[in-house]
């Protein structure tokens, strides 16, 4: 798909497009507002606008990328969707493989299935694997990622939606925490993220303060870009190596 202006990655690849809402973070989802956008501009890989769908024809994408990138696999979808056949991930994973020059990010809602499909699977060492916790009520995917074998195992904590409390980060390498955008965006509050920063530096993980969002740390409404990614006066975006 190319480029992205997403702060953590800087190429997308969809094999899969279109997705279903499980939990509070999909409620003002972003992929579901561009899938409607490019739907209404009559793109075709969008056609079904955002019903699940399999594009056998993107597998190959990432063949053609010579140099290296990080890459957001499925970045307007969920590969672990519960509609996702095993055997389709399986041809993702074989494309993976065949490229090891890239680092593939796959961040899933679907913690649970992604930890069936390792369960009998190895994962390559060029995967990052992540989950996205955006409310206390969803720490419970942490758990079912931490123990993955992968290289990088990462949380996202975007759109952050309350306190997550106290987290166990055993096992986790990378932390990202952003607020939400957009007309409907819900607030986030700047204690909460900085429980999370404190939290991050005392169990010596790496932290990623991607933005604010349409709320800025003044409780004020307005552009995401005006709010910015300032925490305290600087900006903490650290990568895994």
């Amino acid at each position: 798909m190319g480029t992205t202006k997403i702060e953590w990655t800087d190429k997308t690849w969809n094999p899969i497009t279109g997705c279903t809402k499980i939990s509070a973070g999909c409620q003002n989802c972003y992929a579901e507002t561009m899938s409607r956008r490019l739907y209404a501009m009559g793109q075709i890989k969008y056609r079904n606008n955002f019903l699940l769908t399999l594009h056998e024809n993107s597998l190959q994408e990432p063949l053609a990328w010579r140099k290296p990138h990080n890459v957001f696999v499925c970045s307007m979808s969920d590969l672990f969707n519960k509609d996702v056949p095993f055997e389709f991930i399986d041809k993702v994973l074989d494309v993976i493989r065949k490229t090891p020059q890239h680092n593939y990010q796959i961040l899933t809602k679907r913690a649970n299935i992604m930890n069936e499909y390792f369960s009998t699977r190895e994962i390559p060492n060029n995967i990052w694997v992540g989950t996205t916790v955006e409310c206390k009520e969803e720490k419970g995917r942490i758990d079912l990622i931490r123990n993955l074998k992968a290289h990088i195992k990462f949380l996202s904590c975007e759109p952050l939606l309350n306190d997550l409390g106290i987290l166990n980060l055993q096992g986790i390498d990378w932390i990202i925490v952003g607020g939400e955008s957009g007309v409907k965006a819900r607030q986030m509050k700047e204690e909460w993220i900085l429980s999370i920063q404190r939290q991050v530096k005392e169990q010596k993980k790496i932290f990623f303060f991607k933005q604010w969002g349409t709320w800025g740390n003044d409780g004020i409404k307005r552009n995401k870009h005006e709010n910015g990614k300032l925490l305290n006066g600087k900006i903490y975006q650290q990568m895994p190596l």
